[in-house]
């Protein structure tokens, strides 16, 4: 199975990408990671990409697509993939399809912006390991603590109120319009908010009927 997690920032994609690449035994592939990778590699598109983050620009849509073509073609990916962080906007998803990249559905989670806003509030990392909390949904052993390697855990600074507002905002600006988007081309599936993660898991599993 070929998908694309959606949903605004704190929505719980990237935690319910990886719980259903466990269960489809399907790899998730994150633009940041390929793109390092591609660069570390040294292939063709990854030197292109190179070329713009070397002069401090943003790597252009076409390349970043490329790329996500290429880590595709991989034999990891021969039985599906969940793709993390990609498309962003309509024109990533049309240069997605330009270059053969196909998908099953596109799994939209959908969460109120107050929701969201005192969700991420309640975020806290691991500088250390990188492991994630949350205070009420998934919180540490011991307060403050990472049960994972004992560090300090701390607040993102874009997990602050005011910051996740503006990604809110940029998010109903670019990344909402795809909703429509895969709806036109009957491959989206909404998921309404649920009370806990594996609430959300089990509509998800309902939705693509797994």
């Amino acid at each position: 199975m070929k998908l694309i997690m959606l949903g605004a920032p704190g929505a719980g994609k990237g935690t319910q990408a990886e719980i259903l690449a466990k269960k489809l035994d399907v790899p998730t592939i994150s633009t940041g990671n390929i793109l390092r990778a591609a660069v570390k590699a040294g292939t063709p598109i990854g030197l292109k990409a190179k070329s713009f983050m070397d002069a401090g620009a943003l790597v252009p849509d076409d390349v970043i697509i490329g790329i996500v073509a290429e880590a595709l073609q991989g034999p990891e990916c021969a039985k599906g993939y969940i793709l993390d962080g990609v498309p962003r906007t309509i024109p990533q998803a049309e240069a997605m399809e330009e270059q053969g990249v196909q998908i099953d559905f596109a799994v939209d989670l959908e969460v109120d912006d107050d929701t969201i806003v005192e969700r991420m509030s309640g975020r806290r990392t691991c500088p250390a390991c990188g492991a994630s909390y949350h205070v009420i949904n998934n919180p540490p052993k011991q307060e403050g603590v990472c049960d994972q390697c004992g560090g300090a855990l701390t607040i993102r600074a874009d997990d602050a109120p005011e910051t996740v507002k503006n990604r809110l905002d940029t998010y109903h600006k670019q990344t909402e319009p795809l909703i429509a988007f895969y709806q036109e081309r009957g491959k989206l599936k909404t998921v309404a908010n649920q009370p806990t993660i594996q609430a959300t898991t089990a509509e998800i599993y309902k939705a693509l009927g797994i």
